[in-house]
């Protein structure tokens, strides 16, 4: 199989999808790999590593499409990449289709095999192509919280930690997942009074054993919600649905009611987010906008920030799954993984996920009705 990796085209995406040891597995196994100029200068990562490592180096973005049965990317395909896409290619990267009206109808009319990271769900529920750019995110997210809290940045000239005689800041994260858990781990070891919002007891009794009373946990409603957010000098929103739109738990009047210069992270805005007034996307150029007073942090590619570090865990994650589908063909591999399976948004033509459907509103049938 030829297999492409374009460098990503998105503002301030330095992530590469492979790295010099995929492109060797790949080779090794038989497979073409071929790598667009500069695609791992962000990451650190020269042409000549991925050509010592046998991939060919191509210097023209459209020829690494029109070259390739199999496209790994990072981020999602931008309009000016829609007309490289063709019939019958795999596609194979994060998607997040359920924000994604425009993109999901070309997916659909070029009848793209179109397979999502962030839906590769094993059957124990773990999503593991997920679980790296989370474990990130959300360890990313306190520590860029405490930088726009500081005054110059906008924020309320609050130190997260506090210091003797002066009390720490308060953060508050909804979502008790990958995301919610490691953000959680920082804050906390950053000497913040973190309260941990999630509605599985279940999981907010881990979290409960690991940290005791170095976090408070409460069971997800609205009056819990609503009470956090007033007191939060940091909120941070750590909700997935799976393949979904993230709903909206923290509505206007919410965050009318937080102090001014107290700060929002929502790392699920690349699925629309979990509060309301997050109402735009930003980048890592101009990350933050300001609404009654709060301080909005709306980057959809929050990772892409630590590039070196997001791109090796990532391409440490996805590679087995990409040589299932290289060594076994991408019908005999989603057939025989049901994880891979999962990943399917569409498939020549049809939605695949149920959520991205539903989501768009717009027809979808189950994977194998279309298989036959």
């Amino acid at each position: 199989m030829k297999v492409g990796i374009p460098k990503e085209i998105k503002t301030n995406e330095d992530r590469v999808a492979v790295t010099p040891a995929g492109v060797q597995a790949l080779t090794s196994a038989g497979h073409k790999v071929l790598v667009e100029s500069g695609a791992g200068l962000g990451s650190g990562i020269s042409d000549e590593s991925y050509k010592e490592a046998g991939a060919e180096i191509l210097t023209v973005h459209a020829e690494v499409f029109e070259g390739s049965d199999m496209i790994l990317k990072v981020k999602e395909p931008l309009p000016q990449e829609y007309s490289l896409l063709r019939e019958g290619q795999v596609l194979f990267t994060y998607l997040h289709l359920a924000s994604e009206p425009e993109l999901t109808r070309v997916l659909v009319e070029k009848k793209v095999i179109a397979i999502a990271y962030e839906t590769v769900q094993l059957d124990s529920g773990i999503l593991p192509l997920l679980m790296p750019m989370s474990e990130i995110a959300g360890r990313m997210a306190v520590q860029i919280g405490a930088h726009f809290l500081e005054k110059p940045r906008g924020g309320r000239g609050i130190l997260l930690g506090g210091v003797p005689g002066v009390p720490a800041a308060d953060v508050v994260i909804i979502g008790a997942g990958t995301v919610g858990a490691n953000a959680a781990k920082i804050a906390a070891g950053m000497g913040a009074q973190v309260t941990i919002i999630d509605r599985s007891t279940e999981r907010l009794g881990n979290l409960d054993d690991i940290y005791g009373n170095k976090i408070k946990t409460l069971i997800s409603n609205q009056c819990n919600i609503e009470r956090s957010v007033r007191y939060a000098d940091l909120l941070i929103g750590a909700v997935l649905v799976v393949g979904a739109k993230t709903p909206k738990l923290v509505s206007e009047s919410f965050v009318k009611q937080m102090k001014p210069g107290s700060v929002i992270i929502d790392v699920a805005i690349d699925q629309g987010g979990s509060v309301e007034t997050m109402d735009r996307t930003t980048t890592h150029s101009n990350p933050v906008y300001e609404k009654y007073g709060v301080i909005h942090y709306a980057v959809t590619n929050m990772p892409g920030a630590v590039a070196r570090t997001s791109s090796f865990s990532l391409a440490n994650a996805t590679l087995p799954y990409v040589l299932e589908l290289t060594n076994k063909g991408y019908l005999n591999a989603v057939m025989k993984n049901s994880a891979l399976a999962r990943g399917v948004n569409i498939y020549k033509g049809k939605i695949t996920c149920r959520a991205v459907g539903e989501s768009l509103n717009m027809e979808y049938c189950e994977l194998g009705e279309v298989l036959g």
